[in-house]
């Protein structure tokens, strides 16, 4: 197929259509249930108050603000695919902001910046008593400001090909995003499958799995847990003949995730009651030190979380706990892996996971056999 045929294939796929849309209609469809922004989002999203702020500012000084795109589902409800923190910011700002169990969260109180000091404090109406005599009112002029403002809005129609407004989502949301990689992953699992986000999200919770990864801070509210989890979902009992044309490891791992959420023979039983098996032997046997380097000459384990460590010691003991041959001598199995040559070799940094993993999966499970 040529260059033109595929892109005029493509092209039938994704049906678009697009407009401004003013912030009052905004608000109509958010109330009328016609828009869904994924309230689940709000804890995956990092904006600040002073982002969210500016945002205001923006609207209004009129300054353009990137459109809003949206899917069209079968019964015609748009999906935010991007612009759920504009949305959701406005909304807030206006006091309708709901989270996923429909409580209403407390509006947003602006503060002021370098082009409208005067901003601090403002809110969307003021008190009750006083109304927009109230001096942290913005006033009945400026809510019609911003109710008459417009946000362009680009809309992947309900014809399209279903998997296109991920496809986008994950475009729109990686490379210069604040979001991690496993952050943009959530976002979608939450559009495809909420229920299977909740049970990973459930799993990264599980404190024996805690206890041996003991990961910062930092990393968890990136959802490195999470990501942990899903890896170990995918990996653990994948044939090693798909490793070999594995390609980008981040891209694999979106793909597959896709494929498993929406399996619907896919045995959630099974994979946590394995996930909990492993982390159980791990964290009964070396804890901690799971995932950490063995220091042969001191005796002793240091340093932090290893991914390469992770990868060899959790694969490789699920995979031998599924088959009925996994070996109890886990803290030498795994201080053991320092002394291997295999190991050293490609556990290294500057080794990608692409080139990685076809070594090290299959070299965890002959350690942690009987």
């Amino acid at each position: 197929m040529s260059l033109n045929e595929e892109v005029n294939e493509r092209r039938k796929e994704i049906r678009t259509d697009g407009y401004a849309i003013s912030i009052g209609e905004w608000l109509s469809l958010y109330e009328n249930n016609e828009i869904d922004i994924h309230p689940e989002f709000q804890r995956i999203y990092r904006w600040s108050e002073s982002q969210k702020t500016n945002l205001i500012e923006s609207i209004l000084l009129g300054i353009p603000v990137p459109p809003i795109f949206v899917s069209q589902r079968s019964d015609g409800i748009w999906d935010v695919v991007d612009g759920l923190q504009r949305l959701s910011t406005i909304y807030q700002f206006m006091g309708q902001l709901k989270d996923e169990n429909n409580k209403p969260i407390p509006p947003l109180v602006l503060s002021g910046t370098k082009y409208l000091p005067s901003l601090e404090g403002k809110k969307w109406e003021g008190s009750a008593d006083l109304g927009d005599e109230d001096p942290n009112s913005i006033g009945q002029n400026m809510r019609l400001t911003i109710k008459r403002s417009k946000l362009n809005v680009s809309i992947i129609l309900k014809e399209s090909d279903e998997t296109a407004k991920y496809d986008l989502f994950q475009r729109l949301n990686t490379g210069g995003s604040s979001l991690s990689a496993q952050e943009v992953r959530n976002c979608i699992l939450v559009m495809l499958n909420k229920d299977f986000y909740f049970w990973l999200a459930e799993l990264s919770k599980f404190d024996k799995f805690l206890e041996c990864i003991a990961l910062s801070d930092r990393a968890i509210s990136e959802s490195y847990d999470i990501e942990l989890v899903l890896r170990f979902i995918i990996f653990s009992l994948i044939d090693i003949k798909e490793l070999d044309s594995m390609g980008d490891v981040g891209i694999f791992i979106s793909e597959k995730m896709r494929v498993i959420c929406t399996d619907k023979n896919f045995d959630s039983q099974y994979w946590g009651d394995l996930f909990r098996k492993t982390f159980t032997k791990l964290a009964d046997n070396t804890a901690d030190n799971s995932f950490k380097r063995y220091n042969l000459a001191k005796n002793k384990y240091s340093g932090g979380f290893l991914v390469s460590q992770y990868e060899a010691v959790t694969y490789g003991l699920a995979y031998n706990i599924s088959e009925g041959t996994d070996n109890d001598n886990i803290d030498e199995r795994i201080s053991g892996l320092w002394s291997n040559q295999e190991f050293t070799n490609w556990s290294g940094s500057g080794i990608t996971a692409t080139r990685r993993l076809p070594h090290l999966i299959p070299l965890g499970r002959e350690v942690f056999k009987k």
